[in-house]
């Protein structure tokens, strides 16, 4: 009878290679508005969003339930066939209820004015946004524009028309057996 698992000489063997980069990364341009506004930046090697600050010539306090926009003093161009995707930094959403209300805010390629960050409070202490603060993160994803196509009629799926919670709350695990 063989062995069905395959034979390992090195340790190299065992450890995955880390992902080569890109080969053609986008470059982000961007222009300052103002003289105190904060160059966005990765917190670390491995950050997916880098961090959007604001951009205030004093603090802003976010009542409960109020939504402000935030000036980042920044803008930007973003290559085509890339979007900008603006997120909540989860310390202040998981802390203070403070997040993005419309998340992920969509930033087109062809958009050149002001980016700005869309901010909800939901919790129940107003908040106080300071100049600098690190306020949302920035994620460049590429998009994809297909072709559209009006149709008479749809493949038929097991899904069907079930939309919003049709496929339940329990266990994934639970209708697998």
């Amino acid at each position: 009878m063989s062995n069905p698992l395959p034979v390992v000489e090195t340790v190299s063997q065992l450890v995955p290679s880390p992902a080569p980069a890109p080969a053609l990364a986008p470059t982000l341009r961007f222009q300052r508005l103002s003289p105190a506004a904060v160059l966005p930046a990765y917190a670390t090697t491995g950050s997916a969003g880098m961090d959007l600050s604001a951009c205030l010539p004093a603090p802003l306090t976010i009542a409960p339930g109020a939504i402000v926009l935030i000036p980042t003093g920044w803008a930007l161009a973003i290559p085509a066939g890339f979007e900008g995707q603006v997120r909540p930094r989860s310390g202040l959403s998981t802390k203070f209820g403070v997040t993005v209300p419309n998340a992920p805010g969509t930033i087109d390629s062809d958009y050149r004015g002001e980016l700005k960050v869309a901010l909800i409070n939901l919790g129940k202490e107003p908040f106080e946004v300071t100049p600098g603060m690190r306020v949302a993160q920035l994620v460049i994803a590429p998009v994809v524009q297909p072709a559209i196509r009006e149709v008479d009629s749809l493949e038929t799926t097991q899904r069907g028309t079930g939309g919003f919670g049709s496929t339940g709350m329990g266990s994934a695990n639970a209708s697998r057996g």
